[in-house]
């Protein structure tokens, strides 16, 4: 087994693995000789001082944990720095970061004294979209074989936390036994409590479909641990902020500013405006001033202006300014 060197660096968005390497230098050194700091209470100087204090009257290997280095400001870098320069003998110094760069100061210190770790989720569309991937992944290393719809499932039930989704995959693999998993087994064995994404709900609003803006509202509300009341005036004021902004697109759509120009006129992303412009083709423009006028009625209905129950008002409103426009006619 390799010699343990004087430092490492443990940092990157794949936290079961993170874990997994700060475990295996835990096991090797032993955890009666295990001391932990965290980066919000303690200095560079006093993660130092305990590596050195360490050193002077341990005879054996011992370990100095500072968890959350990105915590700490230049003064506690440089402190580190000067240690590293000359560690204790017999002491190993273990510094956990979120998303610590390779090329800071911190990392560069570490380098020439130990060695830093970087384990990152693979990304190629955005870290959300290739969480799915990277659970089949972990299926595969345990010997499941996973359906992607299923682990696709996973991912929106539970969240889009590594360590929660690694916990997940524990207990499926345990249940499954060698057995592929579906979605249907996911669907039965994995809670749902992960933060409904909005933008399910504004993009079923933007291609008018209700069942879909019904079905993404009651996603949001199952999931939050707040009162229905309270949750119906957040997305209401999701909703308004939204037909908001796509009115100012429809405007600029009006007076002939490409997307492009407007993202940059607007200070957003120019996927997000692209998304907007194509939303306000599909409502007129006296549509989506009845969608305010509609959503301040509902804000004000859910405040007690109402006496009707807060759902039933909150799921006509949705209704009414979702529909397509030859059906709000007949009705």
């Amino acid at each position: 087994m390799a010699e343990l060197l004087s430092a490492y660096l443990i940092t990157g968005t794949d936290r079961p693995k993170v874990t997994r390497a700060l475990r295996r230098l835990r096991d090797r050194v032993g955890e009666d000789a295990t001391e932990t700091l965290s980066a919000s209470e303690s200095s560079g100087e006093d993660a130092a001082a305990s590596c050195n204090a360490l050193g002077l009257f341990a005879v054996e290997r011992r370990l100095v944990v500072v968890e959350q280095v990105e915590r700490w400001k230049a003064a506690d870098v440089k402190a580190v720095q000067e240690y590293l320069r000359k560690p204790a003998p017999t002491s190993v110094l273990a510094l956990l970061g979120e998303e610590v760069k390779r090329d800071s100061a911190l990392a560069k210190a570490v380098a020439k004294a130990g060695e830093v770790l970087v384990y990152d989720i693979p990304t190629t569309r955005g870290r959300k979209a290739d969480l799915p991937k990277w659970v089949e992944q972990q299926f595969r290393e345990r010997g499941i074989v996973i359906d992607h719809d299923a682990a696709r499932a996973i991912v929106e039930l539970a969240g889009d936390n590594a360590d929660e989704l690694a916990t997940e995959v524990d207990k499926l693999t345990t249940w499954a036994a060698g057995e592929r998993i579906g979605e249907q087994e996911v669907a039965e064995l994995v809670p749902a409590r992960a933060d409904a994404p909005p933008f399910d709900l504004t993009d079923a609003w933007g291609r008018r479909d209700v069942a879909a803006v019904l079905a993404a509202s009651e996603r949001i509300v199952e999931r939050s641990g707040d009162s229905p009341r309270d949750v119906f005036l957040r997305i209401a004021a999701l909703v308004t902020n939204h037909v908001t902004r796509v009115r100012e697109c429809q405007a600029l759509d009006a007076e002939g500013v490409p997307p492009a120009a407007a993202a940059d006129r607007l200070k957003r992303n120019r996927f997000y405006v692209q998304k907007l412009y194509e939303q306000a083709h599909n409502f007129s423009e006296e549509e989506l001033g009845d969608a305010m006028i509609r959503l301040a009625r509902l804000d004000l209905a859910l405040k007690g202006g109402s006496k009707l129950p807060g759902e039933l008002e909150f799921t006509r409103a949705l209704v009414e300014i979702t529909r397509p426009a030859e059906t709000a006619a007949r009705a």
